[in-house]
């Protein structure tokens, strides 16, 4: 969420802010709930000081044996404490309105960020590797995870429906190594590891910015909770509503947990394979900062998912995501693509993301640095794939089979396979 006062005081900087984002955003409300809410607090401050000093009063008049002077102080105390509950109430009203106008609002992208209408206008940073140039007619995943018995479609729906599937055997496998080299790797460089529900409450998906914005991408239970999309909920909200010492910053965490996103709102985009689909497998990073080191961690966290893909010898590019095609909290994002050869392109596998202060504003998660400043300050949140897994063994498939179908296992991870080569299973 955005600070209200810098709102205020920066009107012309936000809207113009806003249009880079292709976002919507009403000034002219904003400054009626905000003056309407000030206004509200004033009376009520005006009508507590009234009754405080009637209030003193009456003991005095009291003492003095004036009992009709400290009736009428008393009388006058009670219209004021109707009044008061009135201001109150208009006081919550005008809150949470400008609190749910607020709440649609998305995060003000950097300065570093490229202004540009949507993805066709992101800017490319570098590339790693190169894509394999194929001597035979190279398979689409959903093709060759079939006939290798190790992905199968059809089951999945069967149990569940469209956008499920099953993996069976080294596909299983495969899947299980992944998760574990991503866990491992990750916490070799720093990340503390945490476990944690796949489930979360409304609060803690409000906190990252989930809700109320993409309610329609959640799948959501009947008591009230919701499955989450990302651990990037889990591992944020861990620190809602604490105030940290600087000696705790920064913290680096990563999570496995199974995601689980309806995407409502993208209908007839990949819907072939394992690339966009309801559950998948993600192992997630997740960095608190300060201020002053959030964007330096931003580009330390880029550099942990492209370690994944050069480890596994998968070749990808690093782009800086405009203005335009930004996510909703994100002041600053680098999108990591792998090389499919099933579509001759990259496809996003990573998204790493500084979100300034803008979640931590919602989950109210601050920092104290008693050398440096007085009171507390809102930390900086950075969230990224470390990676996809679902969309790291489409790329292991197409990337590393052979021409008699087999799929040659990345030698990182041969030893949580157990075997160099996946060949063709019984179902």
């Amino acid at each position: 969420m955005l600070d209200v006062k810098y709102v205020r005081e920066h009107l012309d900087e936000v809207a113009e802010a806003m249009r880079a984002r292709n976002a919507a955003w009403d000034s002219e409300r904003f400054t009626a709930l905000d003056e309407r809410r000030r206004a509200a607090i004033a009376q009520e401050e005006a009508l507590q000081a009234q009754r405080n000093t009637l209030s003193k009063s009456i003991g005095g008049l009291m003492a003095k044996g004036d009992v009709e002077a400290a009736n009428e102080a008393k009388e006058q105390v009670r219209a004021i404490n109707e009044n008061l509950a009135q201001a109150a109430a208009e006081r919550n009203v005008a809150e949470e309105e400008l609190t749910a106008l607020m709440l649609s609002v998305p995060n003000i992208a950097d300065a570093s960020t490229p202004i540009g209408k949507d993805e066709s206008e992101n800017v490319e940073v570098r590339r790693w590797g190169t894509p394999r140039t194929f001597d035979f007619e190279p398979k689409a995943h959903w093709d060759l995870g079939p006939e290798l018995g190790i992905i199968d479609f059809d089951r999945g729906v069967k149990l569940a429906e469209s956008r499920f599937y099953v993996l069976g055997g080294k596909g299983a496998r495969l899947e299980r190594s992944l998760i574990n080299f991503m866990a491992d790797t990750h916490t070799s460089r720093g990340y503390k590891e945490w476990w944690c529900p796949a489930l979360a409450n409304k609060e803690t998906l409000t906190g990252t910015a989930q809700l109320p914005k993409f309610e329609e991408d959640l799948f959501k239970t009947t008591g009230g909770l919701y499955l989450i999309p990302t651990a990037e909920v889990p591992l944020t909200n861990l620190h809602a509503g604490e105030t940290l010492d600087i000696s705790e910053l920064p913290k680096h965490y990563c999570a496995f947990t199974p995601c689980f996103r309806e995407e409502a709102g993208s209908a007839g985009r990949d819907t072939r394979g394992i690339i966009r689909v309801h559950q998948f497998s993600k192992v997630e990073m997740v960095k608190i900062a300060t201020p002053e080191e959030g964007f330096n961690e931003l580009e330390a966290m880029v550099e942990d998912a492209e370690n994944i893909l050069q480890l596994l010898g998968l070749p990808y590019r690093v782009i800086t995501l405009c203005t335009g095609d930004l996510g909703f909290s994100s002041a600053k994002t680098y999108d990591l693509e792998v090389w499919l050869p099933c579509y001759n392109a990259y496809k996003e596998i990573s998204s790493c993301s500084c979100c300034t202060d803008f979640q931590a504003r919602r989950a109210n998660i601050k920092y104290r640095d008693p050398a440096n400043f007085k009171g507390s300050r809102y930390v900086y949140t950075l969230n990224g794939s470390g990676l996809a897994v679902g969309r790291t063994m489409a790329a292991i498939i197409e990337n590393y089979q052979q021409p008699d179908g087999t799929v040659v296992v990345p030698e990182v991870l041969r030893g949580y396979m157990g075997c160099d080569v996946i060949e063709t299973e019984s179902r």
